[in-house]
Protein backbone atom coordinates (compact mmCIF):
# COMPACT_ATOMS: atom_id res chain seq x y z
CA UNK A 1 0.00 0.00 0.00
CA UNK A 2 1.45 3.36 -1.00
CA UNK A 3 1.65 6.46 1.15
CA UNK A 4 -0.90 8.17 -1.09
CA UNK A 5 -3.48 5.44 -0.58
CA UNK A 6 -2.96 5.57 3.19
CA UNK A 7 -3.83 9.27 3.20
CA UNK A 8 -7.05 9.00 1.24
CA UNK A 9 -9.99 10.64 3.08
CA UNK A 10 -13.17 8.79 3.92
CA UNK A 11 -16.67 9.73 5.00
CA UNK A 12 -15.57 9.76 8.64
CA UNK A 13 -11.99 10.92 8.34
CA UNK A 14 -10.26 13.86 6.65
CA UNK A 15 -6.56 13.82 5.87
CA UNK A 16 -4.84 16.02 8.49
CA UNK A 17 -2.78 18.91 7.28
CA UNK A 18 0.72 19.88 8.53
CA UNK A 19 -0.61 21.84 11.51
CA UNK A 20 -3.02 19.06 12.47
CA UNK A 21 -0.26 16.45 12.27
CA UNK A 22 1.91 18.63 14.49
CA UNK A 23 -0.91 18.91 17.03
CA UNK A 24 -1.42 15.16 16.90
CA UNK A 25 2.25 14.56 17.67
CA UNK A 26 2.13 17.00 20.59
CA UNK A 27 -1.04 15.38 21.95
CA UNK A 28 0.55 11.95 21.52
CA UNK A 29 3.63 12.97 23.51
CA UNK A 30 1.50 14.54 26.25
CA UNK A 31 -0.74 11.46 26.45
CA UNK A 32 2.32 9.20 26.67
CA UNK A 33 3.79 11.27 29.47
CA UNK A 34 0.46 11.27 31.33
CA UNK A 35 0.13 7.48 31.04
CA UNK A 36 3.75 7.03 32.17
CA UNK A 37 3.11 9.31 35.15
CA UNK A 38 -0.01 7.32 36.14
CA UNK A 39 1.85 4.02 35.85
CA UNK A 40 4.75 5.43 37.87
CA UNK A 41 2.37 6.61 40.57
CA UNK A 42 0.72 3.17 40.73
CA UNK A 43 4.12 1.46 41.01
CA UNK A 44 5.12 3.88 43.76
CA UNK A 45 1.99 3.02 45.72
CA UNK A 46 2.61 -0.70 45.25
CA UNK A 47 6.19 -0.46 46.49
CA UNK A 48 5.20 1.93 49.29
CA UNK A 49 2.65 -0.58 50.62
CA UNK A 50 5.14 -3.49 50.29
CA UNK A 51 3.12 -5.38 47.69
CA UNK A 52 6.19 -7.08 46.19
CA UNK A 53 7.56 -8.62 49.36
CA UNK A 54 8.28 -12.33 49.45
CA UNK A 55 5.77 -12.95 52.22
CA UNK A 56 2.87 -11.71 50.11
CA UNK A 57 3.80 -13.82 47.07
CA UNK A 58 4.89 -17.02 48.80
CA UNK A 59 1.30 -18.38 49.07
CA UNK A 60 1.02 -18.55 45.28
CA UNK A 61 3.77 -21.15 45.29
CA UNK A 62 1.57 -23.55 47.27
CA UNK A 63 0.12 -26.41 45.28
CA UNK A 64 -3.34 -26.01 46.80
CA UNK A 65 -3.63 -22.37 45.71
CA UNK A 66 -2.36 -23.18 42.24
CA UNK A 67 -4.87 -25.99 41.88
CA UNK A 68 -7.67 -23.67 43.08
CA UNK A 69 -6.72 -21.07 40.46
CA UNK A 70 -6.48 -23.68 37.72
CA UNK A 71 -9.86 -25.14 38.69
CA UNK A 72 -11.40 -21.66 38.61
CA UNK A 73 -9.83 -20.96 35.24
CA UNK A 74 -11.20 -24.26 33.93
CA UNK A 75 -14.69 -23.38 35.16
CA UNK A 76 -14.43 -19.98 33.48
CA UNK A 77 -13.47 -21.57 30.18
CA UNK A 78 -16.25 -24.14 30.57
CA UNK A 79 -18.88 -21.43 31.07
CA UNK A 80 -17.46 -19.47 28.15
CA UNK A 81 -17.51 -22.53 25.87
CA UNK A 82 -21.14 -23.33 26.68
CA UNK A 83 -22.26 -19.69 26.43
CA UNK A 84 -20.44 -19.00 23.16
CA UNK A 85 -21.76 -22.15 21.46
CA UNK A 86 -25.35 -21.61 22.61
CA UNK A 87 -25.16 -17.90 21.76
CA UNK A 88 -24.16 -18.72 18.19
CA UNK A 89 -27.04 -21.18 17.88
CA UNK A 90 -29.59 -18.80 19.42
CA UNK A 91 -28.29 -15.92 17.34
CA UNK A 92 -28.67 -17.96 14.16
CA UNK A 93 -32.23 -19.00 15.03
CA UNK A 94 -33.29 -15.44 15.90
CA UNK A 95 -31.61 -14.07 12.78
CA UNK A 96 -33.56 -16.50 10.61
CA UNK A 97 -36.72 -15.34 12.38
CA UNK A 98 -35.85 -11.69 11.76
CA UNK A 99 -35.31 -12.46 8.06
CA UNK A 100 -38.47 -14.56 7.68
CA UNK A 101 -41.11 -13.66 5.09
CA UNK A 102 -43.84 -14.38 7.64
CA UNK A 103 -44.73 -11.24 9.58
CA UNK A 104 -45.73 -12.96 12.88
CA UNK A 105 -42.41 -14.81 12.95
CA UNK A 106 -40.53 -11.56 12.34
CA UNK A 107 -42.45 -9.79 15.10
CA UNK A 108 -41.82 -12.54 17.66
CA UNK A 109 -38.10 -12.69 16.80
CA UNK A 110 -37.83 -8.89 16.94
CA UNK A 111 -39.48 -8.69 20.37
CA UNK A 112 -37.16 -11.39 21.75
CA UNK A 113 -34.04 -9.76 20.34
CA UNK A 114 -34.89 -6.25 21.50
CA UNK A 115 -35.97 -7.41 24.97
CA UNK A 116 -32.85 -9.41 25.77
CA UNK A 117 -30.54 -6.82 24.22
CA UNK A 118 -31.99 -4.17 26.55
CA UNK A 119 -32.01 -6.36 29.66
CA UNK A 120 -28.83 -6.17 31.81
CA UNK A 121 -26.89 -9.43 31.86
CA UNK A 122 -26.61 -9.47 35.65
CA UNK A 123 -30.38 -9.09 36.06
CA UNK A 124 -31.01 -12.09 33.81
CA UNK A 125 -28.41 -14.18 35.65
CA UNK A 126 -29.90 -13.34 39.05
CA UNK A 127 -33.45 -13.96 37.81
CA UNK A 128 -32.59 -17.43 36.55
CA UNK A 129 -30.52 -18.23 39.65
CA UNK A 130 -32.90 -16.87 42.32
CA UNK A 131 -36.39 -16.91 40.83
CA UNK A 132 -36.11 -20.12 38.82
CA UNK A 133 -33.89 -21.89 41.38
CA UNK A 134 -31.34 -22.98 38.77
CA UNK A 135 -27.81 -24.04 39.59
CA UNK A 136 -24.99 -21.50 39.26
CA UNK A 137 -23.44 -22.74 36.00
CA UNK A 138 -26.73 -23.08 34.04
CA UNK A 139 -27.87 -19.70 35.40
CA UNK A 140 -24.66 -18.01 34.27
CA UNK A 141 -24.72 -19.70 30.87
CA UNK A 142 -28.41 -18.85 30.38
CA UNK A 143 -27.91 -15.17 31.10
CA UNK A 144 -24.87 -14.94 28.83
CA UNK A 145 -26.62 -16.88 26.07
CA UNK A 146 -29.76 -14.75 26.06
CA UNK A 147 -27.84 -11.49 25.89
CA UNK A 148 -25.04 -12.44 23.52
CA UNK A 149 -27.38 -14.53 21.35
CA UNK A 150 -29.67 -11.53 20.81
CA UNK A 151 -26.71 -9.33 19.91
CA UNK A 152 -25.32 -11.95 17.53
CA UNK A 153 -28.75 -12.22 15.90
CA UNK A 154 -28.43 -8.60 14.81
CA UNK A 155 -24.88 -9.26 13.63
CA UNK A 156 -26.08 -12.18 11.50
CA UNK A 157 -29.05 -10.25 10.12
CA UNK A 158 -26.91 -7.25 9.24
CA UNK A 159 -24.32 -9.48 7.62
CA UNK A 160 -26.88 -11.19 5.40
CA UNK A 161 -28.48 -7.88 4.44
CA UNK A 162 -25.06 -6.46 3.56
CA UNK A 163 -24.65 -8.91 0.69
CA UNK A 164 -25.36 -7.28 -2.65
CA UNK A 165 -28.97 -7.73 -3.74
CA UNK A 166 -27.80 -8.91 -7.13
CA UNK A 167 -26.51 -12.11 -5.55
CA UNK A 168 -29.95 -12.89 -4.17
CA UNK A 169 -31.73 -12.01 -7.41
CA UNK A 170 -29.31 -14.09 -9.49
CA UNK A 171 -29.85 -17.09 -7.22
CA UNK A 172 -33.63 -16.80 -7.47
CA UNK A 173 -33.31 -16.43 -11.25
CA UNK A 174 -31.54 -19.80 -11.30
CA UNK A 175 -34.58 -21.37 -9.64
CA UNK A 176 -33.12 -21.78 -6.15
CA UNK A 177 -35.44 -21.86 -3.15
CA UNK A 178 -35.08 -19.37 -0.30
CA UNK A 179 -33.37 -21.91 1.93
CA UNK A 180 -30.86 -22.72 -0.79
CA UNK A 181 -30.25 -19.02 -1.42
CA UNK A 182 -29.63 -18.39 2.27
CA UNK A 183 -27.41 -21.42 2.90
CA UNK A 184 -25.48 -21.63 -0.36
CA UNK A 185 -25.25 -18.00 -1.51
CA UNK A 186 -25.89 -15.39 1.18
CA UNK A 187 -24.54 -17.03 4.36
CA UNK A 188 -21.05 -17.88 3.00
CA UNK A 189 -20.57 -14.32 1.71
CA UNK A 190 -22.01 -12.72 4.85
CA UNK A 191 -19.76 -14.83 7.08
CA UNK A 192 -16.68 -13.10 5.77
CA UNK A 193 -18.06 -9.69 6.73
CA UNK A 194 -19.45 -10.58 10.15
CA UNK A 195 -16.80 -12.98 11.48
CA UNK A 196 -14.72 -10.24 13.18
CA UNK A 197 -17.86 -8.87 14.88
CA UNK A 198 -18.78 -12.38 16.04
CA UNK A 199 -15.37 -12.90 17.62
CA UNK A 200 -15.51 -9.45 19.25
CA UNK A 201 -18.86 -10.35 20.84
CA UNK A 202 -17.35 -13.57 22.13
CA UNK A 203 -14.75 -11.43 23.89
CA UNK A 204 -17.64 -9.74 25.70
CA UNK A 205 -19.02 -13.15 26.69
CA UNK A 206 -15.62 -14.18 28.05
CA UNK A 207 -15.35 -11.06 30.21
CA UNK A 208 -18.92 -11.43 31.47
CA UNK A 209 -18.19 -14.90 32.83
CA UNK A 210 -16.65 -13.06 35.81
CA UNK A 211 -20.22 -12.21 36.89
CA UNK A 212 -20.53 -15.82 37.98
CA UNK A 213 -18.79 -15.14 41.27
CA UNK A 214 -21.83 -13.07 42.34
CA UNK A 215 -23.93 -16.23 42.29
CA UNK A 216 -21.22 -18.34 43.96
CA UNK A 217 -20.13 -20.05 40.75
CA UNK A 218 -16.56 -21.22 41.33
CA UNK A 219 -14.98 -19.49 38.35
CA UNK A 220 -11.62 -17.71 38.16
CA UNK A 221 -12.62 -14.52 39.98
CA UNK A 222 -14.40 -16.51 42.70
CA UNK A 223 -11.21 -18.53 43.24
CA UNK A 224 -9.22 -15.31 43.60
CA UNK A 225 -11.71 -13.92 46.10
CA UNK A 226 -11.53 -17.14 48.11
CA UNK A 227 -7.73 -17.00 48.17
CA UNK A 228 -7.64 -13.32 49.20
CA UNK A 229 -10.12 -13.89 52.03
CA UNK A 230 -7.81 -16.50 53.58
CA UNK A 231 -4.55 -14.54 53.43
CA UNK A 232 -3.42 -13.07 56.75
CA UNK A 233 -1.69 -9.86 55.68
CA UNK A 234 -2.86 -6.34 54.82
CA UNK A 235 -4.43 -5.61 51.40
CA UNK A 236 -4.50 -9.28 50.31
CA UNK A 237 -6.62 -8.52 47.25
CA UNK A 238 -3.87 -6.58 45.48
CA UNK A 239 -1.48 -9.54 44.88
CA UNK A 240 -4.46 -11.69 43.87
CA UNK A 241 -5.65 -9.08 41.38
CA UNK A 242 -2.09 -8.80 40.03
CA UNK A 243 -2.17 -12.55 39.35
CA UNK A 244 -5.70 -12.82 37.96
CA UNK A 245 -5.86 -9.65 35.86
CA UNK A 246 -3.05 -10.50 33.40
CA UNK A 247 -4.66 -13.88 32.71
CA UNK A 248 -8.06 -12.30 32.01
CA UNK A 249 -6.44 -9.61 29.88
CA UNK A 250 -4.36 -12.20 28.05
CA UNK A 251 -7.39 -14.32 27.14
CA UNK A 252 -9.34 -11.29 25.93
CA UNK A 253 -6.35 -9.98 23.99
CA UNK A 254 -5.92 -13.39 22.36
CA UNK A 255 -9.52 -13.34 21.12
CA UNK A 256 -9.19 -9.69 20.08
CA UNK A 257 -5.99 -10.48 18.20
CA UNK A 258 -7.76 -13.33 16.43
CA UNK A 259 -10.58 -10.95 15.45
CA UNK A 260 -8.07 -8.45 14.05
CA UNK A 261 -6.26 -11.22 12.18
CA UNK A 262 -9.53 -12.36 10.63
CA UNK A 263 -10.42 -8.76 9.76
CA UNK A 264 -7.08 -8.24 8.00
CA UNK A 265 -7.51 -11.44 6.03
CA UNK A 266 -11.02 -10.44 4.98
CA UNK A 267 -9.77 -7.12 3.62
CA UNK A 268 -7.43 -8.90 1.24
CA UNK A 269 -8.71 -9.69 -2.21
CA UNK A 270 -9.20 -13.44 -2.56
CA UNK A 271 -7.05 -15.10 -5.18
CA UNK A 272 -9.15 -16.81 -7.77
CA UNK A 273 -7.64 -19.83 -9.38
CA UNK A 274 -7.97 -19.87 -13.13
CA UNK A 275 -10.13 -22.65 -14.45
CA UNK A 276 -9.23 -24.52 -17.59
CA UNK A 277 -11.58 -23.76 -20.47
CA UNK A 278 -12.23 -26.45 -23.02
CA UNK A 279 -11.56 -25.34 -26.55
CA UNK A 280 -14.69 -25.16 -28.69
CA UNK A 281 -14.95 -27.84 -31.35
CA UNK A 282 -17.06 -27.76 -34.53
CA UNK A 283 -20.50 -29.18 -33.89
CA UNK A 284 -22.55 -31.53 -36.03
CA UNK A 285 -24.80 -30.30 -38.85
CA UNK A 286 -28.44 -29.62 -38.14
CA UNK A 287 -31.05 -31.71 -39.95
CA UNK A 288 -31.54 -30.47 -43.50
CA UNK A 289 -28.07 -28.87 -43.69
CA UNK A 290 -25.19 -30.03 -45.89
Amino acid sequence: MTATSEQEPSALYDVPGPKARKRHRIFGVLATLAIAAILGWILYLLFDTDQFTTAKWRPFAYTGIQELLLRGLGNTLKAFAYASLLSLVLGGVLAVGRLSDHRPVRWVATVIVEFFRAMPVLVMIFFVFVALQVQALPALVTGLTLYNGSVLAEVFRSGVNSVDKGQREAAYALGMRKTQVMVQVLAPQALRAMLPAIISQLVVALKDTSLGYLITYEEFLHAGKLIASNLDYDLPFIPVVMVISPIYIGMCMLLSWFAQWVSRRQRRNPKAKAAAVTRAEPGGLLPGER
